[in-house]
């Protein structure tokens, strides 16, 4: 297996990129076609790893799935709110998108369940997702450290109090219980304490779970009110939008160098946050156009993008992005607010400090921002590291777009979430 990759000097990209599926929106959409009555065609499903583990961990819980053919649909056959097998061991990798949710789920059916992952995963907290569901009655044992998985889960009767969990650390932790409470039948109320991150990717699981059949009454970002005697129907037929995170890095390509790229399969009309990307890049100076199902992105007329100093709680991961736009742009930028960055599937906060400094940045890194200082000329065959987290793989390998040879090693961890990216890379590269 190559265990690193060589990325040649990209004079210009120019192009158009099909963007995959949605991870967010492939996880949210298999569980809730698994928990719905009647089947539900998903189209357009992403083919990466944590899909894969979703559709593993259905299927060892009974879920009959099929997939038609070579193409990404999948027909799923909802077991209306009742998972069939009341006991399994679920290995789930590093996908916070299936761990989070399924432990939520699963509290709620009346099984036993073991819950683990890779040792990253086993790092990553979900102590307040646990105690928010101990509160409701759940009987859940972290059974390494208190407050990580792996998780051992039991029958328990839910009590349906509001419940309470905290909102700063992972919106996954909000998303998994909006998800599985209305498998109780019963009126529930979720208080969020604190600040809400990542607030898109909970508009994104409220989206869904409506196409489900089930409405959440939502007081701010807050309180969320899900009545009693709602269950999911399958709505027969769904699409999954192409990912707007993985959209990031052709759009910044296309920011930085001097061609045009359109990425499609989502745009204006998309539900996912990350859209918001292409408006920092804006701010930048970028040339943006927008349609109802594509992104285009240009250099700026002026042929330099301007460093800015901007709030990315809203789209932590798609601002790693900037960061890496951030080595061509004038003047320093800052990006602030993003300590979530630190509980993803690396410290990614230490790993693009680390990272970009190679290069010949200059940073500053604080508990929950990084300013990025960009060199007078960037430092040819960087040997970048990549923490086995498919984004930093993606991000550093737009070094090569301004004409600077760089090594990316371990290339294969961009199979968690878009395996074929460095070829989509390669189509625009001219």
């Amino acid at each position: 297996m190559e265990h690193n990759l060589d990325l040649a000097p990209i004079a210009r990209v120019n192009g158009t990129v099909a963007l995959p599926g949605s991870k967010s929106i492939s996880n949210r959409t298999l569980l809730l076609a698994a928990l719905a009555k009647g089947s539900t065609t998903v189209k357009g499903l992403l083919a990466a790893d944590d899909i894969h583990y979703m559709l593993e961990a259905l299927k060892a819980l009974g879920i009959q799935w099929e997939q038609q053919g070579d193409s990404r649909d999948f027909i799923v056959h909802g077991a209306a709110g009742v998972f069939p097998v009341k006991a399994a061991e679920l290995f789930l990798g590093n996908a916070g998108t299936a761990f989070r949710p399924l432990t939520a789920a699963l509290a709620l059916s009346q099984g036993h369940y073991t819950l683990s992952g890779v040792a990253r995963m086993h790092e990553r907290p979900i102590g307040d997702l646990v105690n928010a569901l101990r509160e409701a009655g759940a009987l859940i044992e972290c059974t390494g450290v208190e407050g990580y998985p792996p998780l051992a889960i039991k029958p328990a009767s839910y009590n349906g109090q509001t419940i309470k969990v905290k909102g700063n650390v992972s919106s996954q932790f909000l998303t998994a219980l909006l998800m599985a409470l209305p498998l109780t039948g019963e009126a529930v109320t979720i208080d969020v304490i604190g600040e809400l991150i990542s607030k898109p990717y909970i508009d994104i699981t409220l989206k869904l779970m409506a196409k489900f059949g089930v409405q959440v009454e939502q007081n701010g970002w807050s309180r969320f009110t899900i009545a009693a005697k709602q269950s999911y129907q399958s709505p027969g037929e769904i699409d999954v939008e192409g990912d707007a995170s993985s959209a990031s890095y052709f759009l910044a390509a296309g920011a930085i160098g001097g061609g045009k790229v359109r990425v499609t399969g989502m745009g204006a009309d998309s539900i996912q946050g990350d859209k918001h990307f292409a408006e920092a890049l804006a701010l930048m100076g970028a040339e943006i156009t927008w349609g109802s199902n594509y992104i285009e992105a240009a250099p700026p007329a002026s042929g330099q993008l301007m460093g800015i100093d901007a709030d990315m709680n809203h789209i932590p991961d798609a601002a790693m992005t900037l960061a890496i736009a951030a080595l061509f742009a004038q003047g320093p930028t800052t990006l602030r607010n993003i300590a979530s960055w630190r509980v993803k599937e690396t410290d990614r906060l230490s790993a693009m400090a680390t990272e970009l400094r190679k290069v010949g940045a200059i940073v500053v890194e604080g508990e929950d921002f990084i300013t990025i200082t960009p060199p007078d000329a960037l430092i040819a065959n960087a040997e970048i590291d990549t923490y086995d987290d498919h984004r930093m793989a993606m991000c550093f390998s737009l070094v090569a777009v301004t004409g600077v040879a760089v090594r990316i090693n371990d290339p294969q961890c961009t199979a968690k979430t878009f395996p074929t990216y460095f070829t989509e890379l390669a189509k625009i590269s001219v």
